[in-house]
């Protein structure tokens, strides 16, 4: 009987699982690293909005208006313009917006700052004004993730402070000549108040805003996992894997089936169990522990269809590629998907690479529709629409490249099993079964 000390003398048995899993390792470290290691470096035309409502004053004959000021500075600054893609429009433009999920903040200046500024630095008339602090709000939309709002603020509050510090500096000499108290100057060093809130706070069962991504990391893994399942499921009944639980080991007798009739097979099974698997994931995330789902039905219906997607995929590279396309499929689908996603980092704060992977990664499109369904009243130009269209398209590809790639196997003789190999295994079953019956029967 072959022991093991004799079977680890021969490379073959340790060298290429060594070789293939380092691969996968060192590729998977890679793709993951190299999607979180420094958002910040890789920021760029991060979507914020901005809305001047500071209809500015004229002193003296001369226009004052520091909110377009403030407006122009921003969208003229290297420093904010190359990581984050400033747009001016009105406070409802905004709020249309970011009720799409378009923009990850709104810089809003009030009608008064001008004059609070002027009321500020004892400018007559305006100094009968509401003595308030001149402020600037920043309105978040957290629906878009938390990272990609820090990301936001962090780029911009220390622009518009610079802003304030320039203001200042002018309100400051012009004021000279009237002696301000310490108390004004030291107030004018930095007048402007900034203060930051979220637009549209998130639902209470929301993870922090993290629900979508969890539950489309789910349902990629329903398509994943439920495709691999019902791959060694489907070739066990047909004979060509074995099962095997605990101490029992089982092969059936192989059929003469074809490549494709194999891999319709399991498509027609997938129609049937990946609705069920993200079912199941539904009821336990919305049903069971209350994540908040207003409209339960459609979230189940989309990611049922991206689940199939992901499935059907997954099956035609075992079609095509055997064993080794479960690894490739893992690269594609969970590996690459991942960093690809989005889903914690924003696109924008992502490398070029993983930007254009985005573009047709599954798990970017499932984020895009099930963040839309969750938090943007499923708006079809909230990512909804989108994600249907790229979804629809890939399985349509997966279909045609499955059945033109098992069509030309079958075509050009490439049996799983040769007609003879399959004859004679069949022929040793009958004569194994006829040995080992019992004396007298048949």
């Amino acid at each position: 009987m072959l022991t093991a000390d004799r079977l680890l003398r021969v490379p073959k048995v340790w060298i290429l699982p060594l070789v293939l899993s380092s691969v996968v390792v060192f590729l998977m470290t890679l793709i993951y690293f190299g999607s979180v290691v420094d958002p910040t470096a890789h920021l760029s035309g991060l979507p914020v909005l901005i809305v001047d409502q500071d209809h500015g004053v004229t002193v003296s004959g001369q226009e004052v208006d520091f909110g377009k000021e403030i407006t122009t500075g921003l969208t003229e600054s290297k420093t904010v313009t190359s990581r984050l893609s400033l747009t001016t429009v009105t406070w409802p433009q905004a709020e249309k917006r970011m009720n799409r999920g378009a923009d990850y903040a709104t810089v809003v200046i009030p009608t008064s700052l001008t004059t609070s500024l002027l009321a500020l630095a004892g400018v007559q008339p305006y100094a009968t004004s509401p003595t308030n602090q001149p402020f600037i709000v920043v309105r978040t939309n957290q629906r878009l993730g938390t990272l990609g709002t820090s990301l936001a603020t962090g780029v911009l509050q220390p622009a518009l402070q610079h802003a304030s510090e320039k203001i200042g500096a002018t309100l400051t000499k012009d004021t000279a000549s009237s002696h301000p108290s310490s108390a004004v100057q030291a107030q004018l060093t930095d007048p402007i108040r900034l203060s930051v809130s979220v637009y549209r706070p998130l639902p209470s069962h929301s993870g922090l805003g993290l629900s979508p991504f969890y539950l489309s990391l789910l349902t990629l893994m329903c398509g994943f996992l439920g495709a691999t399942i019902l791959n060694s499921s489907v070739d066990s009944a047909l004979g060509y894997a074995t099962t095997e639980m605990g101490p029992k080991w089982r092969l059936r007798r192989p059929v003469a089936i074809s490549r494709w009739q194999t891999l319709l097979t399991k498509w027609a099974l997938a129609i049937v169990v990946i609705p069920v698997l993200t079912g199941l994931v539904l009821l336990a995330s919305a049903g069971v522990l209350g994540m908040d789902a207003n409209e339960p039905v459609l979230v189940w219906l989309f990611m049922s269809l991206a689940a199939l997607s992901v499935a059907f995929g997954t099956l035609t590279l075992f079609a095509a590629l055997g064993t080794p396309g479960q690894l490739v499929a893992l690269l594609i689908f969970v590996y690459l998907a991942l960093a690809s996603s989005g889903g914690t980092v924003p696109l924008e704060a992502l490398s070029p690479f993983f930007r254009f992977t985005a573009g047709f990664e599954p798990l970017r499109q499932i984020l895009d529709g099930n963040r839309a369904l969750l938090y943007f009243d499923g708006q079809l130009d909230a990512g909804l629409g989108r994600a249907l269209v790229v979804i629809v398209v890939e399985l349509a590809v997966w279909v045609i490249i499955g059945v033109a790639l098992t069509l030309w196997y079958d075509a050009k003789g490439f049996n799983r099993m040769s007609p003879e190999l399959l004859e004679y295994v069949n022929q040793s079953a009958d004569q194994y079964l006829a040995r080992e019956a019992p004396s007298g029967v048949t």
